[in-house]
């Protein structure tokens, strides 16, 4: 599940098509502390829930460009290039943006369970390259030092 939480009041649902889709409120479905900002979106895929962008459980192989080696579904690439646009449109006009991804077991758990949070710079990381870490909290910004 897909999480993002902005300070901008911009209805993101304007957004809505095949591959990404927008639904407000979804401050119910995370921990009350997880999301930083006021206004709190489910972001869901082409598939309904948020399975079909670019994912890993593991952070181990970090931010990188899709590869040969490992097949992805190009609607899945591109239904994540056009999160990150939609993110960085938003940054761009000074708001905050944060997101979490996590599987619904994790609700279940204490809400003191730490989610890793991962400082996204979308100035050191480029839009391709972007993709989820299952269960982690990302923090975006647009910053060039």
């Amino acid at each position: 599940m897909l999480l993002l939480s902005t300070s901008s009041s911009e209805d993101l649902s304007v957004h809505n098509c095949d591959l990404i889709h927008f639904e407000k409120d979804a401050s119910e479905h995370a921990p009350s502390n997880a999301l930083r900002y006021s206004n709190k979106w489910f972001v869901g895929s082409r598939s309904g829930c948020s399975c079909s962008f670019r994912q890993l459980y593991s952070i181990e192989l970090g931010f990188e460009e899709p590869v040969d080696w490992y097949k992805e579904d190009q609607d899945d690439i591109a239904a994540t290039l056009l999160f990150v646009k939609i993110v960085k449109s938003l940054l761009t006009k000074g708001e905050g943006v944060d997101c979490i991804d996590l599987w619904d077991d994790i609700l279940d758990q204490p809400e003191e369970a730490s989610i890793p949070v991962l400082e996204v710079n979308f100035e050191k990381i480029g839009e391709t390259e972007f993709r989820f870490f299952e269960n982690h909290h990302f923090n975006f910004t647009l910053t060039t030092s």
